[in-house]
């Protein structure tokens, strides 16, 4: 006849052992909790950058606007993040599939995007064009574009898409007889030389210089387009795009893999736990 034992059941790790490690659980809370805590950032500095426009202005170049960027960023940061941060506090296994499911799927999305770009350069460099055209267009429309074309013509030492003329696209630098802009057939001061040793910047610069042929124009402002100036910068710093790549994968991967393992801690708990239930039960153990 069996024997019954005397004292309480014990399952083969003992009652207070634990298949989840501390190391993993809090490493992995404290990684998502400082990238949530960067989103919620990010949301608030897009919210006040869009709150200190003009509607209008913004609404005429909403797919450029980089305050719309950073908030829908921020925000797909922000759920993402979150569920790391509660999945990995509370051990819950649905929320850290979901974590490790978006965290690969964005992964996944920024490698095709890479692919796709390189291998349909021309495609791409269009879509460069249009983009870069449209913020031509809207650049008096909205101060944050206006900035950033501003600090990208001086950076590149370019003006315009293709040639300094494509500001002609521009209602008020429009090169047309019937233009009433004081800024008719001028380009932005970003276009324009200046001396090294120039210490008041004349917004002036680029009075009536679409009038002039290249040659002439030359001597005054740039006269390269930005696209070709970005492709060969892309093409000569192409080690620090991939260090910047690699930058933003590592964070991911090391998201994904610590979220695996502890959602495997997890089950293995779950499993000692019914091992110890069921034996607990037994009066015959």
């Amino acid at each position: 006849m069996p024997r019954r034992l005397a004292g309480p059941p014990v399952g083969p790790h003992g009652e207070d052992f634990s298949f989840v490690s501390p190391l993993v659980k809090y490493l992995l809370f404290f990684f998502n909790l400082l990238f949530w805590m960067i989103s919620m950032v990010m949301v608030a500095v897009g919210i006040y950058a869009r709150l200190m426009k003009h509607a209008e202005a913004a609404m005429a170049c909403l797919a450029v606007d980089p305050a719309i960027l950073l908030i829908v960023v921020g925000i797909l940061m922000f759920l993402i993040t979150f569920c790391g941060c509660i999945g990995s506090l509370r051990e819950n296994i649905c929320l850290l599939q979901t974590f490790s499911i978006c965290l690969t799927v964005v992964f996944l999305l920024q490698l095709a995007a890479g692919v796709l770009g390189f291998v349909f350069s021309d495609k791409a460099r269009g879509k460069v064009s249009e983009i870069i055209n449209n913020a031509v267009v809207h650049y008096r429309d909205d101060l944050d574009l206006q900035n950033l074309i501003d600090y990208g013509q001086k950076e590149f030492s370019c003006c315009g898409g293709i040639s300094y003329k494509d500001w002609s696209q521009n209602m008020y630098f429009n090169c047309t007889a019937d233009n009433p802009s004081r800024e008719r057939c001028s380009v932005p001061y970003s276009c324009c030389l200046h001396a090294a040793d120039q210490a008041v910047i004349n917004t002036m610069c680029g009075q009536g210089m679409q009038a002039m042929n290249y040659l002439e124009a030359s001597e005054f402002i740039y006269t390269n387009g930005c696209i070709d100036k970005l492709v060969n910068w892309i093409h000569s710093n192409l080690f620090l795009l991939g260090g910047i790549a690699l930058g933003l994968a590592i964070p991911q991967l090391v998201g994904i893999l610590l979220s695996q393992i502890l959602i495997s801690q997890i089950k293995d708990q779950i499993k000692l736990q019914l091992y110890n239930q069921q034996h607990r039960a037994d009066p015959w153990y």
